[in-house]
């Protein structure tokens, strides 16, 4: 067979499956965006060690590397790019009722207008485009070295798509706090995370410290996640 099956590989794999677990179940039905976001969070953890595995083997060959920059921009096209557009276009049919927990009900939306849906859909597909973008720009500087400040020091250009298994979660989250429907909010979050994804700025890349309160920040939202479905009986 073609390609690499080594352990360098696993996390990569794990992370598109679980991204395409999430929007197959966001799509089936009338979908279902709150266990959509937890396989978002799931590839963010995936994604935020997939690195570190790969660079542990010391004998990589230069294929091998390739490959694994190649198949990681893939992965991420699709966790954190095809998925959070899913759970949005999910979010325009159902969404949490909301009083005070532990009296939270999913419920079905009553369809919005067909020039609504239309616009919210093209946002959902041009913020896909923007990750991609922003995606294939990142492995053209990473080729040529330029994904550095003029410290040396590696940076993002442009916010990193991987941003975005922390961003949406949170977004979901505020209906523990508010009684209001979200799914506008939530495309107005994927306009902005569109437009900083193409942004000239710069973003220094994340040290462990750094990393350990994403991971911790992720674990709390995944831990509130896993207490509304537990209350909606999902």
């Amino acid at each position: 067979m073609i390609g690499f099956y080594d352990y360098t590989v696993i996390l990569t794999y794990l992370s598109l499956l679980s991204g395409i677990s999430g929007v197959l179940v966001c799509l089936k039905g009338i979908g279902h965006p709150y266990l959509g976001m937890f396989f978002l969070l799931f590839s963010g953890l995936c994604d935020t060690f997939d690195g570190k595995v790969a660079r542990s083997k010391k004998d990589r060959t230069e294929q091998a590397k390739r490959f694994g920059i190649q198949i990681d921009s893939l992965s991420d096209l699709v966790a954190f790019g095809v998925l959070p557009a899913c759970i949005g276009i999910a979010m325009l049919r159902c969404s949490l009722e909301y009083t005070t927990l532990p009296n939270i009900h999913f419920i079905r939306l009553q369809e919005k207008p067909v020039f609504v849906q239309v616009v919210l859909t093209a946002i959902a597909a041009l913020y896909v485009l923007a990750a991609m973008i922003r995606l294939a720009y990142f492995n053209v500087l990473e080729e040529e070295d330029q994904n550095r400040d003029a410290n040396g020091e590696k940076i993002y250009l442009g916010l990193p798509v991987t941003s975005a298994a922390l961003v949406f979660p949170a977004v979901l989250l505020l209906h523990v706090f508010v009684s209001a429907d979200l799914t506008l909010l939530y495309f107005c979050v994927l306009i902005v995370m569109g437009f900083l994804f193409l942004s000239k700025i710069h973003i220094k890349k994340p040290q462990n410290r750094e990393i350990a309160l994403m991971i911790a920040f992720g674990v709390f939202e995944f831990a509130i996640l896993a207490m509304i479905l537990v209350f909606t009986k999902l």
